[in-house]
């Protein structure tokens, strides 16, 4: 199904009960290696739902290579939050995560983690629940080439309300405390927010999207099929080498509904015009320096799995600044709104050519689109059509002088 919906890569992952690390090694493992042999054109890597000690879940990536098998059995045996029998209270800890987290980062293969529904257990906008800001910065500081981002668009976007489901599992995301926004994750929707404060930490923080794909919405499911809504595209060769340090290098945008299938935003300062910094870079400029940016982007060219094909209604082009202040939130300006008059055509894309000037200080850029007339992505609300509410996401260009 992944292949069917254009996907050229994806992670297996599984997550359960005590001793579910002899039972991935044992009954995973061979699946994994016969679907790779009977799917050559697709990079399929090994990996978890990793149980979080302290915390809910998190997407765990192993490098493939020989010793993928038992490095995930290790990591999950020792330090799986629910893998004991009876139920140990001392695997499930914060402070044991970001001793897993280290034991993950001496790895002759060095693994990716990436936050899963990281606002899933938030009782309140900015009231976080199992997982703050503040905590994946720790991971991110434990384990820099570990611990490199969070879903910004997590699964579970085909729940509906139905007889018998508490408010959780109908709304997207299944997202039973604060609601997704435009199918997006609090920390990553809210302008200024989270995302945002973590990135004026100065820290390199990327964001992805997931299917989380337990049971198909036309099975009686909350699910769609990996790449049938969201899609995380990474800038590397099609070699799993390459596609994990494109995560870790922030070479990432995400789409949902197949809005798009390419971004490239670029960015120079009028000193060095050919030196372009892209997504996940760091592009060096004197404060107040002339800048420019580009914004290239290919919107849908054919119908979606819905039947329908999607149009970009506009584009924010956004900016930060690097403060080092702790906290929840970061000043973060809409620096421009593109509407549809303001792009030109150039073969499939679309482009935009903007003039800024270089912040004081060290700062990012990032960009966001959406299909919806909305200036911010509203809040979800339990039964509405996802289909009708797409947004794309670009992970920053890091800028310093």
């Amino acid at each position: 199904m992944a292949r069917s919906f254009g996907l050229d890569w994806i992670v297996a992952t599984d997550h359960g009960g005590p001793g579910h690390s002899a039972l991935n090694h044992a009954r995973a493992w061979p699946d994994v290696i016969a679907a790779r042999r009977a799917v050559p054109g697709l990079t399929l890597f090994y990996g978890a739902e990793f149980d979080v000690p302290g915390g809910e879940h998190a997407t765990l990536i192993l490098p493939i290579d020989a010793g993928e098998r038992d490095a995930l059995r290790r990591i999950e045996g020792s330090f799986g939050k629910r893998e004991a029998f009876p139920a140990d209270p001392a695997q499930n800890t914060k402070p044991r995560m970001i001793e897993a987290l280290h034991a993950m980062a001496a790895l002759p293969g060095v693994p990716v983690l990436i936050g899963n529904h990281p606002s899933r257990t938030a009782t309140g906008l900015g009231r976080w629940g199992m997982h703050t800001p503040t905590e994946y910065l720790a991971w991110h500081k434990a384990a820099p080439r570990v611990a490199i981002g969070m879903e910004g668009a997590p699964g579970h976007q085909a729940a509906r309300p139905k007889p018998g489901l508490d408010a959780a599992h109908g709304s997207r995301g299944l997202y039973g405390g604060f609601p997704t926004m435009g199918g997006y994750d609090q920390m990553v929707a809210t302008l200024g927010g989270a995302w945002d404060a973590m990135l004026a930490q100065g820290v390199h923080w990327t964001i992805t999207a997931s299917s989380d794909s337990h049971g198909h919405w036309r099975e009686g499911g909350a699910d769609f099929w990996p790449g049938e809504y969201t899609k995380t595209w990474v800038w590397a060769a099609p070699n799993s080498t390459d596609i994990l340090d494109g995560l870790r290098a922030g070479r990432v945008f995400v789409a949902t509904g197949g809005l798009i299938d390419r971004l490239d935003v670029t960015a120079a300062g009028a000193k060095a015009p050919s030196r372009r910094a892209a997504a996940g870079d760091t592009l060096m400029v004197a404060p107040g320096e002339a800048m420019s940016v580009t914004i290239r982007f290919r919107p849908a060219r054919a119908a979606n799995a819905s039947g329908a094909v999607p149009k970009v209604d506009h584009i924010d082009l956004i900016a930060g600044s690097v403060t080092h202040q702790p906290g929840d939130h970061n000043p973060t300006h809409l620096v421009h709104r593109f509407g549809a008059g303001e792009w030109r055509r150039e073969g499939d894309d679309y482009v935009v050519d903007y003039s800024m000037s270089a912040p004081q200080a060290a700062g990012y850029v990032r960009v966001r689109g959406t299909s919806t007339r909305e200036g911010e992505p509203a809040v979800d609300t339990p039964g509405e059509d996802p289909w009708q509410d797409l947004w794309f996401y670009s992970n920053p260009i890091y800028i310093r002088n």
